[in-house]
């Protein structure tokens, strides 16, 4: 029997992107270790904290992460924070390699005068309250009857959406209580979605965009002036069976007679209005928008015309960025840590022996799951090749210790390491007690579950101690 002990593998950060790393990794030709160190005391990331509750669809991807941890080969440390409970100089005295997949967490900036005006918000914060994050407060102020989001994405119509609709909709989901309770006060009866180019330029997905002609109480409104169609609009409809769809639903939503809008709250749909200013005498009063014409290219240039519309409240859903890491390169433009196909860089362009990086830490907040999975498979294919001396980025000495270059290799090492710091993991068997929990409390209510809130209480649970409070 050979003496070698396993490849010691750790993965920092257990979304999607994490797990996805740790599946394919751990069915590869190596033997392998591999623990998943989580920041907060629950996994699966964005699935988790950045999905709407009210898209329980998306939400099922969490069956799917859900069966690799239970397998019981790849070890949840979570309720680890790296950079404070322990750093990259730490985790290379346990481990072999290191995979960083901590995503994009941050919204990206938007530089317009006025954006940081009291009542304009991030919608990265936004999703994090409606959603339970623990780590944002429990309340948030809904006082505006309009509302502006900025964007043309996906985030932006989940924003536009839970804004919009009527809480008791929402009853049958995971949306936590407080939530709930402060949707059912909101006074909102208008919510105006703003998008710099034109329909053809959206990046709605076609199904998200379908389901908001279908929320109760709630007519959708678009501007048949806004819909104006360039040689590259004519392009991305005829080569891609998606921007036709949302172009197809958004065209048919202009045929609807204005006499059916009876609705009590209204999401309007903007094309070619590009934000450039946040207007307000200590708050948010109004947002002023410049009207863009298409260049024939897909691009916008300003027109000179502007519009001011009256809004009490602005969330911009412009993108989301990465955050840096202690000890870790970053690209503080790009928002990712830099990287050559998921081998990390310095500031020289050479590659850190034995980091690598996936997801969207990797390659910026971009592209769904299925990109996710591939992005792994690349940073796994070159991890492998790495340790065993085969790739261009090897060490030629690897082959001799076969990749096992941390000194203290034994899994129960990392762990005393924490126990001295004062840091406990949660492991697989306390995410089951509190996903058990949150089952329980919802239950009774007809729902799959109701997520525990407080970092504290979450944490009470996954040990056992007692019940939340």
């Amino acid at each position: 029997m050979s003496s070698i002990r396993p490849l010691r593998v750790a993965i920092v950060g257990a979304g999607p992107a994490g797990i996805y790393a740790a599946d394919i990794l751990s069915k590869t030709d190596l033997d392998v270790s591999i623990d998943l160190f989580e920041r907060l005391p629950a996994p699966f990331g964005l699935v988790r904290y950045g999905v709407a509750p009210d898209h329980p669809r998306i939400k099922q991807i969490i069956v799917a992460l859900h069966k690799v941890l239970s397998r019981g080969d790849i070890r949840l440390l979570a309720n680890v924070d790296y950079g404070v409970d322990l750093k990259l100089d730490d985790l290379r005295q346990y481990y072999d390699a290191v995979i960083f997949s901590t995503g994009s967490i941050r919204d990206a900036a938007l530089p317009i005068e006025g954006i940081d005006l009291p009542g304009s918000y991030g919608a990265a914060d936004f999703v994090s309250w409606y959603d339970g994050h623990p780590d944002v407060p429990r309340t948030w102020p809904l006082e505006a009857q309009q509302v502006a989001v900025l964007g043309a994405g996906n985030v932006a119509l989940d924003v536009a959406r839970v804004l919009a609709k009527h809480a008791d909709d929402l009853l049958p989901t995971e949306v936590p209580q407080n939530v709930y309770e402060a949707l059912k006060a909101s006074p909102v009866t208008d919510v105006h979605v703003f998008a710099r180019r034109g329909p053809a330029q959206a990046k709605f997905s076609p199904l998200e965009l379908r389901e908001l002609g279908h929320v109760p109480d709630v007519d959708v409104i678009v501007y048949p002036e806004d819909f104006e169609f360039d040689e590259g609009s004519m392009a991305a409809i005829s080569s891609s069976n998606q921007t036709k769809q949302v172009v197809k639903t958004l065209t048919d939503w202009t045929l609807k007679d204005p006499s059916q809008n009876t609705a009590s709250r209204r999401l309007h749909l903007h094309f070619l209005h590009a934000p450039s200013a946040v207007l307000g005498d200590g708050k948010v009063e109004a947002l002023r928008t410049e009207r863009t014409r298409l260049n024939g290219d897909g691009t916008v240039s300003g027109t000179g015309e502007f519009h001011e519309w009256p809004v009490q409240a602005v969330y911009r859903a412009v993108g989301y960025f990465g955050s840096p890491l202690p000890e870790i390169p970053f690209d503080e433009l790009k928002g990712v840590i830099p990287n050559r196909e998921g081998r990390v860089v310095d500031i020289d362009g050479e590659h850190l022996p034995g980091v690598y990086a996936t997801g969207w830490i990797k390659r910026g907040p971009v592209g769904l799951i299925g990109h996710t999975k591939s992005d792994a498979s690349e940073t796994v294919r070159h991890l492998v090749e790495d340790v065993t001396g085969a790739g261009d980025g090897g060490d030629a000495a690897a082959d001799l210790t076969a990749g096992r270059v941390a000194p203290l290799g034994e899994p129960e090492a990392v762990l005393d390491f924490l126990r001295e710091r004062g840091v406990d993991p949660i492991e697989w068997s306390g995410w089951e007690l509190l996903d058990a929990y949150e089952r329980s409390l919802g239950e009774p209510h007809g729902r799959e579950r109701i997520k525990v809130v407080p970092r504290e209480d979450m944490i009470r649970v996954a040990r056992g101690q007692s019940q939340a409070g």
